[in-house]
């Protein structure tokens, strides 16, 4: 059913512009989500009328970028819905690395099975499906699509940071070594541990569960697989 606001007008009074497609939308989906106009203006940091006036005058003729974004992202929609320009279509590189969708990045899932506890064995890297992250917010990360992985966490040993089960997205882009959690490969095994710099070369490998001790290793031993930069995991 389609979503339009009615008013009443006087005569001689100017016509309405015909709502278009991208102004039916966000009247449609704030119907849908429950919430006002007026709120979603405030969301973008307008004033209370900024969205009534979009609506009903067509002013401003288009939403600005950014308002636009911040309401497909509320919402989860393509910004192609409110009024977006047409983007590429899916890029796939011949390498491998992950598509893109809009602004969207479909980042690899690796049964690696990254141990927080006592190890296993790397196995075949081959992705088994894809978790989508925005583009926008790997960009202001820093993070480079094609350099990222998301595994899966197996294990105790790293709690309560870390969980059995969690999921965590990996940076392979080489970076200096410095402290914090890595995924690491260690006598053919492969781990996610909280890494410092140690003495005269070495690396102090560490658990946050109290109960595993901690190790120290020449850095010629560690092999680094990449920092874990984001995780996420069920309640």
């Amino acid at each position: 059913m389609e979503s339009r606001i009615e008013t009443q007008q006087s005569p001689g009074s100017p016509q309405e512009p015909p709502m278009d497609p991208a102004r039916a939308r966000l009247v449609a989906l704030a119907a849908e989500r429950g919430v006002s106009l007026s709120a979603l203006s405030g969301l973008l940091g307008r004033n209370a009328a900024y969205l009534q006036q979009f609506v009903r005058k067509g002013s401003p003729r288009k939403l600005e970028e950014n308002d636009r974004r911040t309401l497909a992202e509320f919402f989860g929609v393509e910004e192609g819905e409110l009024g977006a320009p047409p983007r590429e279509t899916v890029l796939t590189v011949a390498s491998g690395a992950p598509s893109r969708a809009a602004d969207w990045a479909d980042i690899p899932r690796l049964p690696l099975g990254a141990s927080a506890g006592p190890g296993t064995m790397a196995q075949d890297p081959a992705a088994t499906d894809r978790l989508r992250f925005s583009g926008r917010w790997l960009r202001l990360q820093g993070l480079e699509p094609g350099m990222l992985s998301v595994i899966e966490v197996e294990g105790d040993s790293m709690e309560p940071t870390l969980r059995d089960g969690d999921e965590i997205l990996v940076d392979r882009s080489p970076r200096p070594l410095r402290s914090g959690l890595h995924v690491i490969r260690l006598d053919d095994v492969l781990l996610v541990k909280r890494l410092e710099p140690g003495s005269a070369g070495t690396v102090q490998i560490i658990s946050d569960n109290p109960a595993y001790p901690r190790m120290e290793r020449p850095r010629a031993d560690v092999a680094v697989i990449g920092r874990v930069v984001w995780k996420g995991g069920r309640i």
